[in-house]
């Protein structure tokens, strides 16, 4: 169960986070991975947060392709009548 835990604190506490933070500390994180100097018990929390950041900025980008995606509609159709009347 402690892993369960810990996933669960790491979501939390990632959930708090805006994007280009959760950003940051990915980068961070996965240069830290990849310096190859962490022990193997280390590797892994941050390997599980690294998964907890990827997962919060892949939501944050979804919910924000959304947003544009309701917007784009009345911004093109918005845009055709500002168009045809300068012609």
């Amino acid at each position: 169960m402690p892993e369960e835990s810990a996933e669960t604190d790491h979501a939390a506490d990632v959930a708090d986070l805006g994007y280009e933070e959760a950003r940051q500390q990915l980068v961070d994180l996965v240069a830290r991975l990849e310096g190859g100097q962490v022990g193997l018990e280390e590797s892994m929390e941050l390997w599980q947060r690294g998964e907890a950041l990827a997962a919060h900025c892949e939501a944050w980008l979804d919910r924000a392709e959304a947003n544009l995606a309701q917007e784009t509609p009345e911004d093109a159709s918005s845009a055709d009548s500002s168009g045809a009347a300068a012609d």
